[in-house]
């Protein structure tokens, strides 16, 4: 028996970080994964960042890794400049090592779906400015080239499990530091988790997730002081971010 802790989405959110790692000191586990999106965001990153360095966790790139280190990215993003404009040069080395895929012993690991990291695997907007749960017709074309047992993804914030047809799994642990955000890519949409907890998930797996044994996930949430986190966002400007993480919801 494995137990692994899969975490996603900090997006700089130290307080909602730290709160998840004495979490997952209770819970005897053997290894972390990391899939991404580990900076970007209202924060001072850097706390964030030495954590993870410090940690060496396992852990592949987000798409909003990439937009700290591509000059698009940056030119884009507001959000994407105020974070680089904090990162010391071996925070930068290691997003720019970041993997954008991993496969391990069985599972594999990613930030969106296997080939595209800013495309959803388990959620589709659902046209009326929301989010719906995909369908397996919707998540299979995704995942076809994979032969392994055990899918890790994030990108979306919701957490959520899957079995296919053909008996893999696919777990989205959820976001530890952004519980609701507005996107309008493919078209305008909120993301909400209704609540401002933290969220991780862990795995107890058998045979390693290869598939021949049983998976067990349980999707953790954790309270933590999203009051700070908020002001701190709002103190740096960004308001929008600010009712995200203290509420959980977002308008679209």
């Amino acid at each position: 028996m494995t137990i692994i802790a899969v975490l996603s989405d900090i997006h700089g959110n130290v307080r909602a970080l730290r709160a998840i790692l004495t979490d997952i000191e209770s819970q005897g586990v053997d290894r972390v994964i990391n899939l991404g999106d580990c900076l970007y965001g209202p924060f001072d990153p850097r706390p964030v960042a030495d954590l993870l360095l410090e940690t060496g966790w396992t852990t592949v790139s987000g798409n909003e890794d990439r937009c700290l280190i591509e000059p698009e990215g940056l030119a884009a993003s507001a959000t994407a400049r105020f974070t680089r404009e904090r990162l010391t040069s071996k925070h930068v080395v290691w997003l720019e090592g970041l993997p954008g895929i991993l496969h391990l012993d069985g599972t594999l690991a990613c930030h969106g779906t296997p080939e595209v990291d800013t495309a959803y695997l388990l959620s589709r907007p659902d046209g009326e400015g929301g989010m719906r749960a995909a369908t397996l017709g919707e998540i299979m074309p995704a995942v076809e080239g994979s032969l392994d047992g055990l899918l890790l993804c994030g990108h979306d914030h919701l957490p959520r499990t899957v079995r296919l047809h053909d008996g893999r799994m696919i777990v989205n642990p959820g976001s530890i530091g952004c519980p609701a955000y507005t996107d309008d890519h493919p078209i305008p949409h909120a993301v909400e988790n209704g609540s401002p907890r933290a969220r991780y998930a862990i795995l107890q797996i058998e045979d390693e997730g290869t598939g021949a044994g049983r998976i067990d996930v349980e999707h953790r949430s954790v309270d933590y002081d999203w009051a700070a986190a908020a002001r701190e966002a709002e103190a740096n400007g960004f308001s929008d971010w600010a009712e995200w993480i203290s509420t959980g919801r977002a308008r679209c």
